[in-house]
C-alpha cells in the first residue's frame, strides 16, 4: 500500500490547491517554502498532499529551470463569477489600507482569483489594463482614511472620461480626472481649467463630496506611470538630477533602499554609495533626506543642497525657539 504525504494540516493544503488555482504558472517549492514559511522536505510533502488528492494537478512547463504545478484546465468557476472589473476593484482597493487589511485583502484576492475564471494570460492582462486605465499608481504605503463613495465616483470619471463636481478647501470645483497615485497621502492628479492650463494635485481624504458629470474630457493622451515617474514622492516641479553620497556605515541600507524608479546605485571603493535619480518634488525630496541624517551628503544639485541647509536651519530654530 502507497504510504500517504505525511503532511497534513487540512487547511494549509486546502489553502495551497486554492494558490495554485490562482496562479497562472502554478505555484514551485520555492513559492510554497516562501508563502508557508516551511523548509524544503515540508514544501515537498505540502505539494504531494495536494498530488494525491487532486490527479487534475499537471506539472507546468515554463522558460524557469524550477518544476511548477498547477491547474491547466481546471477551475471553480461554476460556483461563482466575478468580473475582472470586481479584480481589478479589490486591487485598488489595497493601497488604502493599513497592512493587516492589506494582508487580509490579499487572501481574499487569491481566493477571489481561484474562484473567478479558468485563469488565463489574456484575464491577467486585462486586470492590469483596467488597473492602468482606471489611473493606479503605486509609489508607497499610506494609512489615510478613505470614503470610497468618493472614490467610486472618481474612478468612474477617470474611466469613462468624464468631469467631476467636487467640494475641496471648501470650494466647488470641476475636474477632469486623470488617475489616483498612493504615496503617503492619496492623490487624486487632475486638470481644472479654471486654475489653469496642466494637471494638479488634490489630496484624496480632504475632498469632502464628489459627483460624477455626463460632460466628457480628452485626456490627451496622458499617461499616469510616465507622470509619477517624474516626482518625487507625489510632489512635482522642476525636475533635478539628484546626486546623494551616503557614508559607508548607512550603506547596507542604502542598497536595499528605494529612493526612486530612475535610481541608479553603485558603491564606491570606500564603501561609500552614490546614488543618483532624475525627480521634481524638492519639499518631498528633503523630508526623505532627513531620516538619513548625517549619513547623506548632497552633492548635486546645489539648489537642492542650498535649500536643504534653509529648512535644516529653519527646523533647528523652531526647535531652539520652542
Amino acid at each position: 500500500m502507497e504510504d500517504k504525504p505525511r503532511y497534513s494540516r487540512v487547511s494549509d493544503i486546502l489553502d495551497l490547491i486554492i494558490f495554485m488555482l490562482s496562479k497562472l504558472n502554478g505555484v514551485s517549492l520555492n513559492d510554497i517554502q516562501e508563502k508557508y514559511n516551511v523548509s524544503r522536505r515540508t514544501a515537498e510533502r505540502m505539494r504531494d498532499a495536494v498530488l494525491t488528492i487532486l490527479p487534475q494537478v499537471d506539472e507546468i512547463e515554463t522558460d524557469e529551470r524550477c518544476k511548477r504545478w498547477g491547474f491547466t484546465n481546471y477551475s471553480l468557476n461554476e460556483l461563482v463569477s466575478f468580473s475582472n472589473e470586481n479584480v481589478a476593484f479589490l486591487e485598488n482597493l489595497k493601497p488604502t489600507c493599513d497592512k493587516l487589511s492589506q494582508a487580509e485583502l490579499e487572501d481574499i484576492l487569491t481566493k477571489v482569483k481561484a474562484l473567478k475564471y479558468k485563469h488565463t494570460k489574456m484575464d491577467e492582462n486585462n486586470i492590469e489594463l483596467l488597473l492602468q486605465s482606471e489611473g493606479y499608481a503605486v509609489r508607497q504605503s499610506q494609512n489615510y482614511k478613505i470614503d470610497l463613495d468618493i472614490v467610486s465616483v472618481i474612478r468612474q470619471g477617470i474611466k469613462e472620461n468624464r468631469k467631476i463636481k467636487v467640494e475641496y478647501k471648501n470650494k466647488t470645483r470641476i475636474l477632469e480626472p486623470l488617475g489616483l497615485i498612493y504615496g503617503e497621502k492619496v492623490h487624486l492628479i487632475a486638470r481644472e481649467k479654471a486654475k489653469g492650463q496642466g494637471e494638479f494635485n488634490y489630496v484624496l481624504h480632504k475632498i469632502k463630496s464628489a459627483e460624477i458629470s455626463d460632460e466628457k474630457f480628452d485626456k490627451g493622451g496622458f499617461n499616469l506611470q510616465e507622470y509619477s515617474k517624474q516626482s518625487f514622492g507625489v510632489y512635482f516641479g522642476e525636475i533635478y538630477d539628484v546626486k546623494l553620497k551616503f557614508i559607508p556605515e548607512a550603506a547596507e541600507d542604502v542598497l536595499n533602499y528605494n529612493f526612486h524608479p530612475t535610481q541608479k546605485v553603485k558603491q564606491q571603493p570606500d564603501g561609500s554609495v552614490i546614488v543618483t535619480f532624475k525627480a521634481s518634488g524638492d519639499k518631498h525630496i528633503i523630508w526623505n533626506l532627513f531620516k538619513w541624517g548625517y549619513a547623506v551628503e548632497i552633492l548635486a544639485p546645489q539648489e537642492l543642497k542650498k535649500k536643504y541647509k534653509e529648512y535644516l536651519e529653519e527646523v533647528m530654530k523652531g526647535v531652539i525657539n520652542g
